[in-house]
């Protein structure tokens, strides 16, 4: 297991360096820089010379070699640079929005995850009766729905149903308070967007489980144990399950990392702060430091999260870690 283990830090590696070089030598290939975006951006006379002393301030100027080093060279000193637009540490710009994105992406997780499970099991042991087309509607609902539509849904029904109830409309918080500080206006700012972004998660994830489960009760060990009289629950929760659960895993880690920086269209319905919304920011303004570092922070969520789901998959499968 610790071999196996250790294999997989260390491809973590190549596979960091190749983001790096991607993102950093694509970015450059864009017309335009962030100095033309400052000070033409407007529309109005912009001079040539301000704009080649900002270069030159910015470091653009330099050979594409020196700033691809420097780039890199700041992982080994901790210092990931400023971002070119606001001149303030990238660390910080994105600091402040990591930890809304991060919970964000936890709760509708764990949402997902309290729905899909128990619904896509039920699903699969109740094939073809009214329960099982209950929940493959419901799935097909949720992934047929874009989550920011029903965000948008979801603002409307707040609004309408506090109006009617209360005589004034309520909308969700958009100021992010640490859970820490005020746990209620956490919840109330963020429990929406998660449940619009949640089901549809959920519901990819219950329509997974289903086909994986039925895969599962037809092979040849479920029947045997069947024969051997093991009561179904136990044949369920016991044996099959946990042999159903290793595309249910891949999918339920690969729409984590996706929800860390691709949340951008809900962030913006739910006016959140988040890395999407920074994301976009940052690739319009033309802010290199501030998207190469964006891109691999997303890498780096990815690459874990693949990590942390291969050591599920050795745990669920002893073959693999063996293998």
């Amino acid at each position: 297991m610790y071999k196996y283990i250790i294999n997989r830090v260390l491809l973590m590696i190549p596979t960091l360096l190749g983001a790096a070089v991607l993102v950093f030598f694509v970015l450059r290939l864009a017309p335009g820089d962030v100095c033309e975006m400052r000070m033409a951006g407007t529309g109005l006379f912009a001079d040539p010379e301000a704009i080649a002393i900002c270069q030159e301030n910015l470091g653009l100027n330099d050979s594409k070699l020196v700033q691809f080093g420097r780039f890199v060279g700041g992982y080994f000193t901790f210092d990931l640079g400023i971002s070119m637009w606001t001149a303030r540490p990238i660390t910080e710009e994105i600091g402040l929005r990591f930890q809304l994105s991060l919970q964000l992406a936890i709760m509708a997780t764990i949402l997902s995850i309290i729905i899909a499970i128990p619904l896509g099991t039920l699903s699969a042991v109740k094939q073809n009766t009214w329960i099982d087309y209950v929940v493959r509607s419901f799935s097909i609902a949720g992934i047929a729905m874009p989550s920011f539509w029903l965000g948008i849904l979801i603002i409307l029904g707040l609004l309408i149903t506090t109006q009617v109830w209360f005589g004034a409309p309520w909308m969700p918080p958009i100021t992010y308070v640490s859970p820490l500080e005020d746990p209620l206006g956490n919840l109330a700012q963020l429990i929406w967007p998660a449940m619009a972004t949640g089901y549809r998660y959920a519901a990819v994830s219950t329509r997974m489980t289903r086909s994986a489960l039925l895969e599962v009760l037809r092979e040849d060990y479920v029947r045997t144990a069947r024969a051997k009289g093991l009561l179904e629950k136990v044949i369920i929760n016991r044996h099959a399950l946990k042999n159903a659960l290793l595309p249910v895993v891949t999918i339920i880690g690969i729409e984590f990392a996706f929800l860390m920086g691709g949340l951008v269209v809900t962030e913006q319905v739910f006016n959140l702060n988040g890395l999407g919304k920074l994301f976009v920011e940052s690739v319009l303004n033309h802010d290199y430091n501030m998207t190469q570092q964006l891109v691999m922070l997303v890498a780096l969520i990815f690459i874990l999260t693949n990590f942390f789901v291969d050591l599920l998959y050795a745990w669920l499968d002893p073959r693999i870690r063996y293998a």
